[in-house]
């Protein structure tokens, strides 16, 4: 048979689906008999088993077509319909959007002699002083390199002394041709906004700089050895925090091969991201990344953070962990594709959201304010969240659900984790989900679909110094292109310095 991938002819394909579908009935038919057979010799009720891996089936098929066809997103429909009478006309899209920060040019548009004339009485039109007609245009300008030629004016002296030389600009390699703010651009471009150094080689060149991409990465990792003291300086800033957030994603070393699966572990806090790449997802790498923090971790349910903070013969755990709500919604969305009984507890996890919502976020906040803010947030969830909290334990344990399927799954990764998922109605800095640290990771995320990995160690620890500091800058509020600008031009200056985002509130 020709494989299905190599088909272009509609007519051949519908063939091949045909037969495809046909020797799928036998082989459910087969499937049954062995069922039937299997369950006889082991003397159990065949009719019944048969029943139930049917409906298994019929489970796992649904979640697969929803996997393929439908909606990425876990937004669910609103309870609340808007009627069509109601809606009127509504309008498209957002309008025109106000843009402060472009530079305003004002373009007077006049005539052409030929046309002044006036179309009735043929006379000849005169122009009516301060009477326009204006309108908007957002336009591009675009961006070009310039080779600047420094002439150090040199000085000397009547007397005869040695000559005095104007000083150079600071400069990111001893002798190097390149500029600081050439290699941020370089970074911003990878590591802000997604775009390979192949790509970005391409593009320098339409634009009339001819450059190649191993001295796009030379600029890179001269740029990230002087930040590398700041990027250093980052745990501490976050390890201050009385709880952080921590997960992990894939992230491939690409060293003369395929490619070896590694792991981006991110540690984060209301100020600060610290992203490391290692080899391991272990619980001894989990251990290494948490170090001797001795506040509270919020987490997803992965058993290597689990592994990582039990007590063992070097001493007592030294942090506590926390439960993500955001997860265990995410499951209950996924099953009730199958379960509509699962409607219910979404609903109390929404309302759960709903109190948080309205309530003051305590790390924006200092002195009295942020101990007031703690003290509400405490007296609000005891009130109003915990009631809720109590109905979707009593709800989860009501449900009969079949070993293996998808609600079955749903209850036991709540059920498992729930003295950690209750953590929040005692102890008011913790909040409901961990989408702080699912945030700083989207853009390791993005970058590793746009350039797959990194080609070396090196690259890997440049990788995450980047992401590291551009993530903390813009949780301060700082542009991430002028920190990494000031950064690198301080520590040029006085080599080891630690400049870290300042914030903008």
């Amino acid at each position: 048979m020709v494989p299905l991938a190599q088909v272009k002819d509609l007519e051949t394909a519908r063939q091949m689906a045909a037969l495809l579908e046909a020797e799928n009935a036998r082989l459910h038919q087969r499937l049954e008999t062995l069922v039937q057979e299997n369950a006889r010799l082991k003397g159990e009720d065949a009719q019944a088993r048969l029943q139930l891996e049917l409906v298994q089936l019929k489970e796992q098929l649904a979640l697969m077509q929803q996997r393929l066809f439908g909606a990425s997103s876990e937004k669910r429909p609103s309870a609340v319909q808007v009627a069509p009478a109601a809606l009127g006309r509504q309008q498209r899209g957002h309008g025109p959007r106000a843009q402060p920060e472009l530079p305003v040019q004002e373009v007077l548009l006049p005539l052409d002699e030929a046309d002044k004339v006036c179309g009735l009485c043929g006379g000849g039109l005169k122009e009516w002083a301060g009477q326009t007609e204006d309108s908007e245009e957002v336009s591009v300008v675009e961006r070009h390199f310039v080779l600047k030629r420094y002439r150090r004016q040199k000085y000397r002296c009547p007397e005869g002394c040695a000559p005095v030389t104007a000083p150079a600009p600071p400069r990111l390699l001893q002798g190097g041709r390149y500029s600081v703010d050439f290699a941020v651009h370089v970074a911003l471009q990878k590591y802000g906004f997604h775009l390979p150094l192949a790509r970005q080689e391409r593009m320098y060149r339409r634009e009339g700089l001819g450059v190649d991409t191993q001295t796009l990465w030379d600029q890179l990792s001269a740029l990230a050895h002087h930040l590398q003291p700041s990027y250093e300086a980052l745990p501490s800033l976050v390890f201050t925090s009385p709880l952080i957030h921590a997960d992990e994603t894939h992230w491939y070393l690409l060293d003369k091969g395929p490619g070896k699966k590694w792991y981006a572990w991110t540690v984060a806090s209301a100020r600060a991201v610290y992203h490391r790449i290692l080899p391991s997802r272990s619980g001894a790498t989990a251990r290494q990344v948490l170090g001797d923090y001795q506040g509270v971790v919020m987490v997803d349910g992965y058993a290597a953070y689990q592994t990582a903070t039990k007590s063992s013969a070097d001493g007592p755990a030294s942090c506590s962990l926390v439960f993500c709500w955001a997860h265990v919604r995410r499951k209950f969305v996924e099953a009730e594709k199958v379960a509509p009984a699962c409607a219910q507890v979404l609903s109390l996890i929404g309302q759960l959201y709903a109190i948080e919502a309205g309530l003051p976020d305590p790390h924006a906040l200092e002195g009295e304010l942020q101990a007031a803010a703690l003290a509400h947030r405490l007296a609000v969830r005891r009130e109003k969240s915990a009631p809720l909290v109590a109905s979707i334990r009593e709800w989860a344990l009501a449900q009969r659900a079949l070993p293996g399927s998808a609600l079955r799954k749903a209850l036991e990764y709540m059920l498992e984790l729930w003295s950690g998922l209750t953590v929040f109605l005692s102890n008011a800095w913790v909040p409901l989900d961990n989408n702080l640290v699912e945030r700083q990771l989207r853009d390791m995320v993005l970058g590793r679909k746009n350039h797959y990995g990194s080609k070396s160690l090196r690259g890997t620890e440049v990788a995450a110094l980047f992401y590291s500091l551009m993530e903390t800058a813009r949780l301060c509020g700082e542009d991430p292109g002028r920190y990494l600008l000031r950064a690198a031009l301080a520590a040029i200056a006085t080599p080891g310095s630690v400049t870290l985002p300042s914030s903008t509130d």
